[in-house]
């Protein structure tokens, strides 16, 4: 399930984050890359205990608690601190999957990392080539969103990033772990909660339609959550 989320960030806030970030040290991105991904990765990042780093994903963080589109895709328990990539001219990301398990910064835990969230920076028009691309059931998707925008998916998902040409690509990204870890699942739970949404804007809150379908919403999720 791909879901394409906007305006997560203001204009404001995008301007803020690109400020910040453009006065900042850039660290070769294959620090935070395995074995296997780090032969595919060459980009640039914000080192993960930088104070910007920190100072900027609270502020992504707190978008994240504004967006219910976000919240109903990713049933989020727990989100690991944004981190920030940069790709130049020729650089690019070959096809992977994310790590499947992440440790959290100071919290001295792990984390499943359900699903994979992008948050982009640049203005599509500022860069040729760098678009995302995920691979599912269905396909590849070629996806180079507005600054501000963010795509959600699953981390199961093989995905590359295309080599930059011209430009230069600048994006956040996190992960998740979901309450509920089967991505099919989610789906599903995603789908009836637009469907929900659909029906209380035609009929109302109180129509018997409303409140059996949002029953039957919590009750699966009740069945399938994991805390």
């Amino acid at each position: 399930m791909l879901v394409h989320v906007r305006n997560v960030l203001t204009t404001e806030e995008v301007a803020h984050c690109r400020t910040r970030l453009e006065a900042s040290e850039w660290v070769d991105g294959r620090v935070t890359a395995g074995a296997q991904a780090a032969r595919a990765k060459n980009n640039l990042q914000i080192p993960e205990d930088a104070p910007i780093a920190r100072d900027l994903g609270d502020l992504i963080l707190r978008a994240l608690g504004r967006s219910p589109l976000f919240n109903a895709a990713a049933l989020p328990l727990r989100v690991l601190p944004p981190l920030f990539n940069r790709y130049d001219v020729g650089m690019g990301f070959g096809a992977h999957v994310d790590g499947a398990v992440r440790m959290v910064p100071g919290a001295g835990i792990r984390m499943r990392a359900d699903v994979s969230t992008t948050l982009f920076l640049t203005e599509p028009d500022a860069y040729d080539g760098g678009e995302l691309v995920i691979e599912d059931t269905f396909g590849a998707h070629s996806l180079k969103l507005p600054a501000g925008d963010m795509i959600v998916y699953p981390a199961t998902s093989l995905h590359r990033v295309e080599p930059i040409t011209r430009g230069s690509r600048w994006s956040a990204f996190f992960w998740s772990q979901s309450m509920v870890k089967d991505d099919g699942q989610r789906a599903l739970l995603f789908a009836m909660d637009q469907g929900i949404t659909g029906v209380r804007q035609k009929l109302s809150d109180e129509d018997p339609a409303a409140v059996a379908l949002t029953s039957c919403y919590h009750n699966l999720l009740r069945r399938w959550a994991e805390m």
